[in-house]
């Protein structure tokens, strides 16, 4: 079957929605039309991605495109090379639709920090946009606006996860290292992770297992060897599952004040759903969740502030128009002028993190901290954590197989209500799914219904609820989304 019908349509929703400003560049009519005609050469094997238009955040490297992170500092920067994700998707026949917009380096939660301006949710209405989360926001719209078959993100904190619930689709975050990071610009090097956004988890594991798999360019890609003890640590904790009954937790800690009624509303429904048809649904705690966002609010400024160092106009990014300065003024003025203003507060909170004076107040204890959340999730999960030696005598009983969370505490808010908003308040949407990044977990975002007239059930809008697995059940977490999704009526979502 000829994938020009697909092309064509996203190519058409492209120009339909150019004011929701989710891509930053397109590609050409002719260069689609062609490499679509190159991969239905009989010689060509195909895959379930052949012909498939896929956007890309803007800071994943492309040799077709240029990768600017939507910043002023990189405006026409033309990597020399393809990031390890886009060359595995070109070799399957992918077709690269463009790059998406997102906040600024990805330091941003609702795809307002560009420099090419916000992107809008196709939810909202003209005079009252609503926001489309972030950082990887441009390709949610994309998604859910038909402007493409899937889109690729990165998660850091839920870049990926919180743009997917406020636009109505799925998001997934793998495991950290099972997706090379090679060709992706970094921001915070030790939770930055290649995600997933589609219509449904059924193209995500399409998508996820194409780019899958070691990376010797990548330091932080998981290695052979270990990806034979994680398979095998899986195929153990599957022996041990009764049937298709599994035993899912619901941390009591994610039942925050903060959380809106219709979220909780629709977190209970799915729940009473799934213990009807046979799942365990046990409450779990995990206390050190209260802790989390803090924590990740000084380890990522402080990893950004080393890994934005290098854009100063000499090494990488557009010199200051100014001239005539010298030393560490030409670096300055650079940086001043090619760096928003979120980018700018989150360097100078990264570099005070690191700071001989301050470092073992925050930074160390922030580490400590993320180790204490990683032991939470370890303790509640019945599977062993690979990575780490298995536990002595541990009694699964009152362990759980997944977590079923919110993914945000809200449905989107407006772009305009966003202005009126503190830092400290806009970190918070991050609150749900930080824990996961923090401990290296895989983690999907699923679309379900909330209802103004339950009677009637008429759909009004969606919230996102988050499945979490134990490091490397990717596999489980792709599987249970799929069973969910077929769960909840298909006029429903």
């Amino acid at each position: 079957m000829s994938s020009l019908p697909h092309v064509e349509r996203c190519l058409a929703n492209q120009k339909s929605f150019k004011a929701l400003n989710a891509f930053i560049t397109t590609g050409h009519h002719g260069q689609h039309v062609l490499r679509s005609s190159r991969t239905e050469d009989p010689n060509f094997k195909n895959t379930p991605l052949t012909g498939r238009s896929i956007a890309v955040k803007d800071n994943i490297c492309t040799v077709g495109f240029p990768t600017t992170c939507a910043s002023a500092i990189l405006k026409g920067f033309q990597s020399p090379y393809n990031a390890h994700v886009i060359q595995k998707l070109e070799d399957a026949g992918a077709i690269i639709a463009g790059k998406t917009n997102l906040d600024e380096f990805g330091m941003g939660s609702h795809s307002t920090h560009s420099v090419f301006g916000a992107v809008h949710n196709a939810l909202g209405t003209e005079g009252d946009p609503l926001s489309a989360g972030g950082s990887s926001g441009g390709s949610a719209v994309a998604v859910a606006t038909e402007q493409c078959w899937a889109a690729l993100g990165t998660d850091t904190g839920g870049s990926v996860r919180l743009p997917a619930a406020y636009t109505g689709i799925v998001g997934f975050k793998p495991s950290y290292g099972l997706v090379s990071r090679y060709g992706v610009i970094a921001y915070a090097n030790s939770m930055d992770t290649v995600g997933i956004l589609a219509t449904d988890s059924k193209i995500v594991r399409h998508v996820f297992d194409q780019i899958r798999g070691y990376d010797a360019s990548d330091p932080t890609s998981v290695h052979p060897s270990t990806l034979q003890r994680i398979y095998k640590t899986v195929r153990s904790s599957n022996a041990t599952r009764k049937g298709k009954s599994l035993r899912i937790g619901v941390p009591t800690e994610y039942n925050i004040e903060e959380l809106q009624p219709v979220v909780r509303s629709a977190w209970l429904e799915v729940l009473q759903l799934l213990q009807a048809k046979g799942h365990s649904i046990l409450p779990v705690s995990l206390p050190t969740t209260e802790l989390a966002l803090s924590a990740y609010y000084v380890i990522a400024p402080a990893e950004a502030s080393s890994n934005l160092a290098k854009y100063d106009g000499v090494r990488y990014g557009n010199q200051a128009r100014e001239k005539g300065v010298s030393g560490n003024v030409l670096f300055a003025t650079t940086r001043g002028e090619g760096l928003g203003e979120e980018v700018r507060k989150r360097i100078l909170l990264g570099a005070y993190s690191l700071s001989a004076s301050a470092i073992d107040n925050y930074f160390i204890q922030a580490q400590k901290v993320r180790r204490m959340v990683q032991q939470d999730f370890d303790r509640v999960f019945a599977m062993n954590n690979p990575l780490i030696s298995e536990r002595s005598g541990d009694s699964v009983s009152g362990k759980v197989d997944l977590l079923l969370t919110p993914t945000a505490p809200s449905t989107p808010p407006t772009l305009a209500s966003l202005t009126s908003r503190s830092s400290v308040e806009t970190y918070g949407d991050d609150v749900m799914t930080v824990p996961a990044s923090l401990a290296g977990l895989p983690a999907i975002s699923l679309p379900v219904p909330i209802e103004s007239n339950p009677g009637k059930k008429e759909r009004t809008s969606l919230v996102g609820l988050q499945v979490i697995a134990q490091y490397g059940d990717d596999d489980m977490v792709l599987e249970f989304a799929r069973d969910l999704e077929n769960l909840i009526p298909s006029d429903h979502r």
